[in-house]
């Protein structure tokens, strides 16, 4: 199932606060994210129906496997982007961050392999 963008940052808020925290509860993503509890309860619904996340009774929320799987594509792009806005465009890192969070999601499989060989050869 095809998630929006939203959807996509949700799943990558998840993948970070659990490599932070160990564990992920809805509060957690709403105090991350600044969102109101009901539109992270919301969003949730739709990422579990989906078939990307579990929820356990106790409120704990875990990556399945598809989950884990695009949070991590995304993430990955996100560091790559930024690095590559930083280290090749000299942008500003707090600009290159919001940036690489828009462009993320609609950069072409092409592109991106492009800007990851650039950062490997460049940054690493």
């Amino acid at each position: 199932m095809k998630i929006k963008e939203s959807g996509e940052n949700y799943l990558e808020t998840i993948l970070i606060l659990q490599n932070k925290n160990g564990s992920v509860r809805s509060i957690d993503i709403a105090n991350e994210l600044d969102y109101t509890k009901a539109s992270i309860s919301r969003a949730m619904g739709i990422l579990k129906k989906a078939g990307y996340i579990t929820m356990e009774e106790s409120g704990e929320i875990h990556l399945t496997e598809a989950g884990y799987e695009r949070a991590t594509q995304i993430y990955e792009r996100h560091r790559l982007i930024t690095k590559y806005l930083v280290n090749a465009l000299q942008i500003d890192e707090k600009v290159a961050v919001a940036d690489a969070c828009r462009i993320e999601h609609v950069i072409s499989q092409e592109s991106f392999q492009q800007i990851k060989k650039w950062v490997e050869k460049n940054c690493e």
